[in-house]
């Protein structure tokens, strides 16, 4: 039996949402904006095994992007564990983990610092990431001058170059032109085919999910709805759905 990559237990997190009034009703009206907590995830539980790969699905708002936040440390939870094994873990999102202010190039270098690479290790792969990311001479341009196309495929390359224990993927295999979209999906073929790599992956692509993922995560305002076998999860998913 596989041991377990990740372990999580009763995770809790919510945020402060305001109701936004005009410019003229707080100048005029002296009214102030209303504080609402949302419970972005309320008691979240599970195990992935080691090589596995698990989908998440659910509507928008459900929680699936927090989670995988949580999971990689950009948010802290308000309450439960996130247990990783020690392993090493990466985030694949828009907009996440780049500094608009500096190059590309230089991007690589912090991005692959924060994942626990040497700076050693990230130059002797530098050439490859620019390399599969398609940018050319934007690599030496401010991140701020970038499209979101040229941001996901920076950040594609940087997570399927600079390889982790534990990959986190949000939406971003169904970014960028024809080309590179098939490109990155067989990259992350290559990659979950590795029997010791665990990921998780966060669409709205059913196919993509039937194909790849081992299992389901069905998450519904912020709860677990179901976890199970790919196809049975997905076809309760659809169904619901409709």
């Amino acid at each position: 039996m596989r041991e377990n990559a990740i372990e999580v237990r009763d995770l809790k997190l919510s945020y402060v949402s305001r109701q936004s009034y005009s410019i003229k009703q707080t100048l005029f009206q002296f009214k102030k904006s209303e504080r609402n907590v949302v419970e972005a995830l309320k008691g979240v539980s599970f195990d992935a095994v080691r090589g596995e790969v698990l989908g998440v699905v659910g509507r928008n708002g459900s929680g699936k992007s927090t989670l995988l936040r949580t999971l990689a440390g950009v948010f802290s939870p308000d309450s439960g564990t996130i247990d990783l094994k020690g392993n090493s873990i990466s985030l694949l999102s828009l907009g996440t983990g780049f500094q608009p202010e500096i190059t590309g190039r230089e991007n690589i270098l912090l991005n692959g610092m924060v994942l626990g690479f040497s700076e050693k290790e990230i130059l002797e792969k530098q050439e490859e990431i620019i390399a599969f990311s398609e940018l050319g001479k934007f690599i030496d341009m401010p991140v701020r001058t970038y499209s979101s196309g040229m941001n996901s495929k920076l950040a594609f390359s940087i997570t399927a170059i600079l390889e982790t224990d534990i990959i986190l993927v949000d939406e971003v295999l169904s970014v960028g032109d024809t080309k590179f979209r098939k490109k990155s999906y067989n990259k992350m073929r290559q990659l979950i085919d590795d029997e010791d790599r665990t990921a998780l992956i966060v669409s709205h692509q059913e196919n993509t999910l039937r194909d790849l993922c081992d299992r389901v995560l069905w998450l519904h305002d912020g709860e677990v709805r179901m976890l199970g076998e790919a196809n049975e999860v997905l076809d309760r998913y659809m169904e619901f759905m409709k």
